[in-house]
Formats: structure tokens, C-alpha cells, sequence
């Protein structure tokens, strides 16, 4: 199998597993019991439909194993293609002190920006380099960790879900600025990977929150994606990871239907498809 092959053979794998768990937790070890929410909430039971609450249930019981989904498929994806990837990898390095503090003036100025200064990413970058200093033992953990044998390069990602909040977009980024800033150079690329984007093209991306740190649409330390995909896996990766997650989600969606809400699926019970 080429690079692409073995990619989406990875995808499917990952998400067929977490999905097959999910199932049997929720089908054979850990089952919805009508009677026994009759039981515990009566009230409940006489003004909802057990259908609502045989939803919540099976909710619960994918949203734990699921909340890591995008750290392992990125894991499996760069291991095919760079040959090494870990999470949760330290970083230890020496950053100036002047340099640490153009770190924390950046970020305070962009949290309380009182003069409305849009977030430029080389600009900052740039003055941070330029601080020095005395030299201050740093360590960065990072999300993502890529030392590649393809490119000889060290790549560190901070990877966020498709809607980030304020507060880790801002540690993602002092992470980012420490990483960068290192002397001598610990890695070659830092950047801010969000996994998919729900407004389609990049230059639409509107959640507020990164925006508030980030030029989502300019800086380069961005990837949103098919840019990460395409990345960490090569050309053809983002396209691999759709069409892999499409044929497995119609697959689940009919059982989930047909073995736990035990209906029949509606016609368009498969239109929800990634794009």
C-alpha cells in the first residue's frame, strides 16, 4: 500500500474501534432500561418521551471516549507519514528573560486591548526573537509531537476542537512563542491546528474566541483543516479523512437507528456528511 492507503486504513481503524466500544457499551454492558428511569425519575418519565433520555443516554456514552479522537487520528495519520508522533511531548529549552517578558507583554496587550491591535503572528514573533536575554530554563508540553524522518524537521502542535475558547487559544499561543523562542532551537515549526472547520473555507472562519489571538485567516502559525491534514499526512490526506469518516458514520448511524433507538432510519438518515 502507498502512504494515502495506509492513511485511511489508519482513519477507518480509529474510528471504527471507538465507535465498536461505544456500541458495546451502550447495547450490551451499559443498556438503556426503561424501567429503571421510570424508577429513578418519575416525574421525568410522565412528561418525556423515553426516547429523549435513551438519546442522552447513549450521549454520554460517546462523548468520553470520543474527547480525544482528534489527538489519536492525528497520531495514527503522522506515524504513517513521518514515521514518528507523540502526544503529550516535553520540550525542554533555555529562553531569554527579556524574551519571556515580550511573551507576557504581547499577551496582555492583546487580552486587554484597549487600542483594538490586531494579532500579528510574524510581527510578534519577530520582537519576541529579538529580546533575548539571560538564559531561562523552559519547559513546553505539547499536544502534538512530529519528528520526522520524511523532512527532518520537528514539527509541535497545539490541537484544538473546531470551536476553541478564549483561555486555551491564549496558553496555545505563549506555548507557541516559548517553543519558537528557544535558544539553541528545539523545533523547527509551532502551530495552532484546528482539525475542521465548520464554516467550510478558511477565510469565512468566524468564532470569536481565537480570533481574539490569532489572525485565523493570515498568520501562518494557523492551520485549519485540509492545511493540517494535508500537513501532518500529505496531499490527499483531509479528502481520505472525509471519505473514511462518511462511509463509517452511514454504517453506525444505521445501526444506532435500527439496535439502540430500534426504529427504522429515516430516508435521510445519512445526509449529515462531513465536507
Amino acid at each position: 500500500m502507498n502512504t494515502q492507503d495506509r492513511v485511511a486504513l489508519a482513519i477507518k481503524d480509529v474510528v471504527s474501534n471507538m465507535m465498536n466500544k461505544v456500541m458495546n457499551r451502550v447495547l450490551i454492558e451499559d443498556p438503556f432500561i426503561k424501567e429503571n428511569h421510570h424508577a429513578a425519575k418519575p416525574l421525568y418519565a410522565a412528561l418525556v418521551p423515553d426516547e429523549i433520555f435513551k438519546g442522552s443516554h447513549f450521549e454520554r456514552r460517546f462523548v468520553t471516549p470520543f474527547g480525544s479522537v482528534w489527538e489519536k487520528l492525528a497520531m495514527v495519520v503522522a506515524l504513517e507519514a513521518h514515521g514518528h508522533c507523540s502526544k503529550g511531548h516535553s520540550v525542554h529549552g533555555v529562553v531569554g528573560d527579556e524574551s519571556l517578558r515580550r511573551i507576557q507583554e504581547i499577551l496582555n496587550t492583546l487580552e486587554h486591548n484597549t487600542k483594538k491591535i490586531k494579532p500579528d503572528w510574524e510581527a510578534e514573533l519577530k520582537y519576541i526573537k529579538q529580546g533575548g536575554g539571560l538564559p531561562i530554563p523552559v519547559n513546553v508540553t505539547c499536544d502534538i509531537f512530529i519528528d520526522s524522518r520524511e523532512t527532518n524537521k520537528k514539527y509541535a502542535f497545539e490541537l484544538k476542537g473546531p470551536l476553541p475558547n478564549s483561555d486555551q487559544t491564549k496558553v496555545s499561543k505563549e506555548k507557541m512563542f516559548k517553543l519558537l523562542a528557544m535558544n539553541p532551537k528545539q523545533i523547527d515549526y509551532a502551530f495552532y491546528a484546528l482539525p475542521y472547520n465548520p464554516y467550510g473555507k478558511k477565510e469565512d472562519y468566524k468564532w470569536t474566541f481565537p480570533m481574539r489571538w490569532f489572525d485565523m485567516q493570515k498568520d501562518s502559525s494557523v492551520l485549519i483543516g485540509d492545511e493540517f491534514w494535508d500537513l501532518i499526512g500529505g496531499t490527499g490526506t483531509y479528502s481520505n479523512f472525509i471519505k473514511e469518516v462518511n462511509l463509517i458514520g452511514k454504517e453506525y448511524r444505521e445501526r444506532i437507528y435500527r439496535e439502540f433507538l430500534e426504529i427504522e432510519p429515516p430516508k435521510n438518515f445519512d445526509d449529515n456528511l462531513l465536507k
